[in-house]
């Protein structure tokens, strides 16, 4: 430094003269630097009282800055220490009573003393002088050109500095003016600022300046950087944005615009569907592709179509089960009569649901003969359960795509009738029946039942795959019910994945209660007639179940007495208004003759004439197997359309006889010149099943021995070589086939005793039921003598029997 600046710096102290007490204003959120101009806000009451003192007198005011921004009336030890003497240049007056002072920082300063703290601080002072450098070195010369360098990058950068403080930051020469001049002027934060301001070092405040600007430097260029990809997003958003108003304009120009409203409706229905995520996803793609297809396109249809599908399934609509039990049985109960144990399983079902929130739906098989309420039960449980109900008639269906769906390359491809079933339930968790599940076929085309196997699968069925969809749709939630007439037909895989549940024929008061309870009042609603018009008697409608009826179920029964509203809804419309009463006799005029009447050879115990019982896809019913001897030597010969299993109990009857003719009082020789036919009339009927095996071992005996058979008694069961009786099935609507012809004793194997539990016990009070283990009790109960004391085999017998057989179904009886 040259003597002439020294002299000048002596000269400006020696004119500086601060006094030892000065008048404090403590400040918010700034700190002052010497030679610095700043404006002020004063608004606290002591604020205001302080620069009025300093006015007042040589204007001088110490400016410190308190730690807390918030304090209203910060105390002695919330005010840094070091502060900064001002010169009071201007002061200003506002309308609200604050004032504004523009002020100049002149030194340093720190506080030794509160002198007084009412009604404004003021202090004693004691000034701070920067450390005199005697010469400048190097060092510092390197660091004052790098400060600079830095600041440079700062304001390119983009920092905000008066170009005026940078041209006189390039002529300063002092490391301490130039650290004060950047310091106020980098917007700092308060403690920095004020650890700058603590430093009386030069050097060491130039120093702490330069790695300032180096984090300033830094922070600007990652803003920049920040700043720049901004730009570059919004450019080429306003980029793309641009080229879409043209398209738009060159759409609307070709005539393709239009439509593009049904696009953004589809958009907000796909994302309001509340479809999984890798649905939604393809939804999304496939929305793409069709935005950027003129609408005329072929394939722009066949997109939409599958769009439309994807947004109309319930993916996550579910309906809220109605877990009330006891309504639910209320329901059931009012819906149905009779059927107690599917009743106890739905409300098992229930009530399991109602403790376990997650649980997969059962499926259930309801088998059982026509007409004994299968479908109309499932929707029963549907609205006990308070779920929507969706039916699908399974019968005759033979193309697997009926099940899974077509592909979307075919043209007209659908889904399959499974997701059909679903969109139109319009709930994830419905009650869907399968109806007829027996009748399903197959072909070249595939086999559907296969395809039911992943549908019908609790582990399988969460993520079924329609081809149509080609994308996992959750099944587990849906309640199946399939229903189906014989068990056999369906495929064993398909069979173990349900809970089977049997319904058998109604009994015969079961059906007068059930005709009296819902199938009267619905005919006569259907028919336009009022409760006042018509009224059954019990006896007629007993009547039309024995003889104009004969059948499992319930729809004959319900067509009778539909036939009889009829009647009485043309009296009615011709202007009778009498009551009329259907009785037992007057019921021909109404429906005619009886139809099924008993048959004039049952009348008396024949030779050589058993009352057989089978099974039907209809219920049970009567066989009357014959046998007849003729002079030949061809053996046994079966007629009557029998099948292999039932042709084979025959001989296994006949050779059981050959076996023990001693026993029986047969020659030996007998067979030998003896032709034996066994004959099971309604030949037209296909028959087959081994469970008439010890009917026609009675049959064969009763025509050598020439002992009547007993016409009251009826016989189930398989027999072997040994002449035991093995179990047979369809018991309980052999029973009631029993009962229903008046038959007085029933003849079932031992085995089937168990499941004599389900027939109803005023069926049981009807007849009698004898479990036998041998072909020999069922000789003696069915023989009018048995053994028979001496042998007379006719030699030819002259007249065959005459019986003639019931009506059966068409489908064919399995004895």
């Amino acid at each position: 430094m040259s003597e002439s600046d020294k002299d000048i710096e002596k000269q400006e102290a020696e004119e500086l003269k601060i006094p030892d007490v000065l008048p404090l204003l403590p400040v918010r959120d700034v700190v002052v630097y010497p030679f610095m101009i700043i404006p002020l806000f004063v608004g606290r009451e002591m604020s205001v009282k302080a620069v009025d003192s300093a006015l007042a007198g040589d204007r001088m005011i110490l400016l410190a800055t308190q730690h807390e921004i918030s304090e209203e009336d910060p105390q002695p030890d919330k005010i840094y220490n070091v502060g900064t003497v001002a010169m009071i240049m201007r002061m200003l007056k506002l309308p609200d009573g604050r004032v504004k002072i523009l002020v100049q920082g002149l030194a340093k300063a720190r506080i030794t003393e509160y002198v007084t703290e009412k009604p404004f601080y003021t202090v004693g002072i004691e000034r701070l002088n920067d450390t005199p450098l005697l010469d400048i070195s190097l060092e510092t010369e390197a660091l004052i050109r790098t400060v600079r360098e830095q600041l440079t990058k700062v304001v390119e950068l983009g920092k905000q500095i008066s170009p005026e403080v940078v041209v006189i930051l390039e002529n300063i020469q002092d490391a301490g003016s130039m650290a004060d001049l950047i310091a106020s002027n980098l917007g700092l934060k308060v403690a920095d600022a004020q650890q700058l301001l603590e430093t009386v070092d030069p050097i060491v405040r130039l120093t702490k300046v330069n790695e300032l600007l180096n984090r300033e430097v830094e922070l600007l260029s990652v803003q920049a950087k920040i700043q720049s990809a901004a730009r570059e997003e919004m450019g080429k958003n306003q980029r793309e944005y641009y080229l879409r108003e043209q398209m738009r304009a060159i759409q609307q120009e070709l005539g393709d615009g239009e439509g593009k409203e049904e696009l953004v409706e589809i958009r907000k229905a796909i994302e309001s569907a509340k479809m999984p995520e890798n649905v939604q996803k393809e939804a999304l793609k496939q929305l793409g592709r069709l935005e950027n297809m003129h609408p005329d396109a072929g394939e722009a249809g066949i997109i939409r179509t599958y769009l439309d599908w994807l947004v109309e399934l319930p993916w996550s609509k579910a309906s809220r089960d109605s877990l009330n039990i006891a309504r639910a049985e209320e329901i059931l109960n009012d819906d149905h009569f009779y059927l107690d144990k599917i009743k106890e399983r739905i409300l098992e079902f229930l009530a399991v649901r109602k403790l376990k929130k997650k649980m997969k739906g059962p499926i259930l098989c309801f088998v059982g003969p026509p007409g004994v309420g299968k479908t109309s039960l499932g929707k029963s449980i549907a609205r006990a359960m308070g779920r929507k109900f969706v039916r699908m008639s399974l019968g005759g269906v033979r193309d697997e795509a009926e099940i899974r769906g077509h592909r979307r390359t075919y043209i007209g491809a659908l889904p399959g009738r499974i997701i059909q079933g679903m969109k139109q339930a319009g709930t994830n968790n419905p009650v869907m029946m399968l109806d007829e599940l027996d009748k399903l076929g197959y072909d070249y085309k595939g086999d559907p039942s296969s395809a039911l196997l992943e549908v019908l699968d609790p582990e399988q069925n969460h993520s079924f795959s329609d081809h149509y969809i080609s994308q996992p749709f959750n099944l587990s939630n849906v309640m199946f019910i399939a229903t189906a007439n014989q068990i056999d037909p369906i495929p064993s895989a398909l069979r173990d994945r349900m809970e089977v549940i049997n319904l058998s024929g109604y009994t015969e008061e079961e059906k007068l209660e059930i005709a009296k309870r819902y199938l009267v009042p619905r005919q006569v609603a259907e028919n336009g007639l009022k409760p006042s018009f018509i009224a059954f008697e019990d006896d007629a409608i007993r009547e039309i179940i024995a003889k104009y009826t004969r059948e499992a179920g319930l729809r004959n029964l319900e067509r009778q007495i539909g036939t009889v509203c009829r009647k009485v809804a043309r009296k009615v419309a011709e202007g009778s208004k009498r009551t009329v009463k259907v009785t037992a006799k007057n019921l021909p005029t109404f429906l005619g003759g009886a139809k099924h009447l008993r048959e004039e050879d049952l009348v008396k115990n024949e030779i050589g004439v058993v009352n057989g019982l089978a099974w039907t896809p209809v219920g049970g019913e009567i066989l009357h197997i014959e046998a007849t001897l003729m002079q030949g030597k061809s053996g046994l010969t079966l007629t009557g359309q029998l099948g292999d299993v039932m042709k084979e109990s025959a001989q296994a009857a006949h050779s059981y006889i050959r076996a023990h003719a001693s026993e029986l009082q047969i020659k030996p020789e007998f067979f030998q010149d003896h032709e034996i036919h066994v004959h099971v009339p309604a030949g037209a009927i296909p028959k087959d099943g081994p469970s008439a095996g010890v009917a026609m071992a009675t049959a064969l005996v009763s025509v050598i021995t020439r002992i009547p058979v007993r016409k009251d008694v009826a016989m189930t069961g398989e027999i072997t070589l040994r002449g035991k009786v093995l179990p047979i099935g369809g018991l309980k609507e052999k029973i009631l086939a029993a009962v229903r012809s008046e038959i007085k004793t029933v003849i079932i194997p031992f085995q089937n005793k168990k499941d004599l539990e389900d027939i109803p016990a005023e069926i049981l009070k009807k007849v009698k039921i004898v479990p036998v283990q041998m072909i020999d009790e069922v000789l003696k109960l069915a023989l009018e003598k048995y053994p028979p004391s001496t042998s007379h085999p006719a030699k030819t017998q002259s007249r065959p029997s005459a019986a003639r057989g019931t009506a059966r179904s068409r489908r064919g009886a399995e004895a």
